[in-house]
């Protein structure tokens, strides 16, 4: 268990904690020399069962909240410490409020220096404490009076904390593993070594992760848990790791240390914030704020998302709102963590809130649909916020984003139940609600019906231009399992490229395999410079028309590519000149006529009857002089060239090229 300590400067915390363990927590000499802490502090006691108490000792000063929030982000139980001689004080009001916006329900209080007090004054000050913890979660906590100097209720205090210890529900090891840095530093013939509390998973030695945000892979050399050595770190845990790959400078106070699954960096959250009492104002204007999340502390500006309720007391702690947080430099971020907001000057805390999602859009973030996604993730499961997402998602659910932004190791049993279809190939994982599949494969098939009336003299389009006519924001992999599914029904049909309904057949007859058959070598032989029409017709005896309309028919199915009027090329001569004019984009960013022509061979007139073939057939598009390669061109799958790298991978298994 970790236990952090909260209070006032000089109401003895540091002296507790060392009365405590036998550990002095001021480790640095300015400490030692002004007797008051400055920096976070750590000492560690075992306990009689093998477990071991970590302690985290925080600064009292006001001066030095951001470092009093950087010790408390992950602890366990909250140890209050406040002077019986002094009371209630400042620091006291405020970082009780930072425990309550933090979530820290468990805890205990110490009334320190009560041997320079009398019994009247200890419940005096008890009861100013009762008082102040009433609406707080540590209402119920009990209070134990004590002395450092005399060893008054010490014992009592140890034997409480060792009894919440054993009683303490593990923390769950279900999510990836991720460790607040609070700390980093160099040691000799070490190298690199970072402390902070694990917040979920394990940790190994010899394993990869990375520190976000940064995104920088490292690997763990060693672990310390609890200050102990081991092979193992875990959730509940304090850790210090060292690590390779990465310079002292390179990592500190406020990254995580992350499973590769997990890393994510954010410049902006949606979020569901409680302003404290009379702080409400913090909505009030864009002006700039101090945001604490993890150990991490940036400015950031508020954004309200929703309209405030006329008949909510904006004075009352319940009076939260949704807001987006627009952050200054980026940091890492995952639904569920608690921040606190403190003011300009940082030295007021207004609010504290809960993350939602960590990918906020930069549009549309008031709009109804938008509202609807954070109502979902506000639902206590994620099999419940996966079930509001699914009704109102019309491109599915991104489940991969979704478990990186939950830190969720395992979606199956959240999906089971839902009746959705799932599509998971190349390295996306979607859902769809089986309404909105129906609907998709509708809107495909009447954008393909459409297509047909107004180009009758085509057998139809490709796969690619297809999605950029009914899906231009779609998934591709979406995309790509829809479209088999429409093919595999029988809805759908694909003759060489091109996708055409059923009834948009071209089946040629016998007499025509015949002559197409005779045909594709003489095109294929001529490479670049295939006959004309007139001239395949003079050579196989056949009439000029016959020919023609056997050619315009076999285009339609793919066998062949109508360049101009009575000028066929064979597919294989396509894809080189295709893989002619990637190589091209390669070099200089786009495709010109001159440069084509020079590496092909073409004169210009056939060197830019090419290249406006290539526009017509969606595989380029006119940039002013130039043409530039479309990356999702079916021409462009089967270049092996810029545009096509990711098409080119190997397919996974039942994963359709179209």
């Amino acid at each position: 268990m970790i236990i952090g300590t909260a209070g006032h400067i000089d109401h003895g915390k540091t002296t507790l904690v060392r009365a405590l363990t036998g550990v002095d927590t001021d480790r640095l000499p300015e400490e030692k020399a002004r007797g008051i802490s400055i920096d976070l502090g750590y000492a560690y006691t075992a306990l009689a069962g093998g477990d071991v108490l970590g302690f985290v000792d925080v600064p009292g000063h006001e001066r030095f909240i951001h470092t009093m929030l950087a010790g408390a982000t992950g602890i366990d139980f909250a140890l209050l410490v406040v002077a019986a001689d002094d009371g209630v004080m400042p620091q006291t009001r405020e970082h009780v409020d930072i425990l309550a916006l933090l979530g820290i329900g468990e805890g205990a209080i110490a009334l320190t220096k009560t041997d320079v007090v009398d019994s009247s004054r200890v419940a005096e000050v008890s009861a100013e404490l009762r008082t102040l913890t009433a609406r707080t979660p540590l209402r119920d906590a009990p209070i134990y009076p004590v002395s450092a100097r005399t060893g008054q209720g010490i014992d009592a205090l140890r034997d409480h904390l060792a009894t919440r210890a054993a009683e303490a529900v593990r923390r769950s090891d279900n999510g990836h593993f991720r460790l607040a840095v609070d700390r980093s530093f160099t040691l000799t013939g070490i190298g690199t070594v970072v402390t902070g509390t694990v917040h979920s998973g394990e940790v190994r030695v010899g394993d990869e992760m990375i520190v976000a945000p940064a995104g920088r892979a490292v690997r763990v050399r060693s672990v310390h848990a609890q200050n102990r050595a081991s092979e193992l770190g875990s959730s509940g845990q304090r850790c210090a790791l060292n690590l390779a790959s990465i310079a002292r400078d390179e990592v500190g106070r406020g990254d995580w240390v992350v499973a590769p699954e997990l890393a994510l960096s954010t410049t902006r959250f949606d979020a569901r914030l409680t302003p404290l009492r009379g702080a409400s104002r913090v909505l009030d204007s864009s002006a700039s704020v101090h945001l604490h999340l993890g150990a991490a502390h940036v400015v950031a500006r508020l954004v309200a998302l929703d309209a405030q309720r006329p008949d909510v007391d904006e004075s009352a702690p319940e009076a939260s709102r949704l807001v987006q947080v627009v952050l200054r430099s980026p940091i890492a971020a995952w639904r569920g963590d608690r921040f606190i907001v403190r003011d300009a000057s940082a030295t007021q805390t207004l609010a504290g809130g809960r993350v939602l999602d960590p990918f906020a859009p930069t549009r549309y973030r008031r709009s109804p649909e938008r509202l609807a996604v954070l109502a979902a993730l506000e639902e206590p499961t994620p099999g419940a916020q996966l079930a509001r997402l699914l009704d109102g998602a019309a491109s599915g659910v991104d489940l991969a984003r979704f478990a990186r932004a939950g830190n969720l190791c395992h979606l199956d049993e959240a999906v089971e139940g839902l009746g959705a279809r799932r599509v998971a190939a190349g390295g996306a994982d979607f859902l769809i609600s089986q309404a909105r599949w129906r609907a998709l494969a509708a809107q495909a098939l009447q954008a393909l019906g459409a297509f047909h009336d107004a180009h009758r003299e085509e057998m139809g389009p490709d796969a690619a231009r297809l999605k950029r006519i009914a899906f231009p924001k779609l998934d591709p992999a979406v995309y790509r399992a829809l479209i088999a599914d429409l093919l595999a029904a029988g809805e759908l049909r694909q003759s060489g490229p091109w996708l055409h309904l059923p009834q948009h057949d071209n089946a040629p007859s016998p007499q025509e395999s015949t002559l197409v058959a005779r045909i594709l070598p003489r095109l294929l032989g001529a490479r670049f410079d295939p006959p004309w029409v007139r001239d395949l017709a003079k050579d196989l005896a056949q009439p000029e028309a016959l020919v023609r309309t056997a050619l315009i028919r076999a285009s339609k199915r793919g066998e062949s590519y109508q360049v101009v009027r009575d000028l066929f090329y064979h597919p294989a001569a396509i894809r080189e000149l295709a893989a002619t004019a990637a190589s091209l984009q390669d070099a200089a960013g786009e495709v010109r006529a001159a440069e084509f022509r020079d590496r092909t061979g073409l004169g210009r007139k056939r060197a830019i009857q090419i290249l406006e073939f290539f526009d017509r057939v969606g595989f380029t598009r006119r940039v002013r002089d130039g043409h530039v390669v479309r990356g999702d061109s079916l021409l462009a799958l089967d270049a092996p060239a810029a545009g096509a790298r990711d098409a080119r991978r190997p397919r996974a298994a039942g994963e359709h090229r179209l």
